[in-house]
């Protein structure tokens, strides 16, 4: 941990700082995975997946720097690289051999929904910690799974 002064006792910070980094690494290997989709996704509503899978890998890239900024601001290291990521995320492995929009939606959507747990359990981990301001961005980050998620589910049905 780097010296702050920062007011959170030094045991809450370090546990906060292991909490997001578990998400960093999700958020990572999610914005990942949406780039993957959109890279190989063929069929109808090529278009309109292709986009969707773009802004949803923009979203994670949000999520990754605001995770990595509230690291950092309490003075822990963020592990972001691509060998922490692939040894730590909690994510399944993203299945290389699909080019159906259906089965990219199907992938993508298990990827969110497994963020989406995480970063709220999150919620709850930071609130006994009293982090209120962790808290507040695993809300935020839930929130926005949450929506991907819907938009998402809503080709799927």
């Amino acid at each position: 941990m780097h010296k702050t002064r920062n007011d959170l006792p030094l045991k809450t910070r370090k546990q906060v700082v292991e909490l997001l980094n578990a998400r960093l690494v999700d958020a990572i290997d999610l914005g990942l995975q949406a780039k993957q989709a959109h890279w190989n996704v063929k069929g109808p509503n090529f278009i309109a997946l292709h986009e969707l899978f773009d802004k949803i890998a923009e979203h994670a890239e949000g999520h990754v720097d605001a995770l990595a900024e509230r690291i950092t601001a309490l003075g822990g290291t963020a592990r972001g690289t691509v060998r922490t990521v692939a040894a730590r995320s909690s994510l399944k492995p993203y299945p290389e051999n699909i080019h159906t929009g259906a089965q990219h939606l199907e992938a993508l959507a298990i990827a969110l929904s497994t963020a989406a747990k995480a970063s709220r359990q999150a919620i709850e981990i930071a609130d006994d910690l009293d982090d209120e301001v962790t808290a507040d961005l695993f809300n935020e980050i839930t929130g926005a799974l949450d929506k991907d998620l819907w938009f998402i589910e809503a080709h799927l049905q």
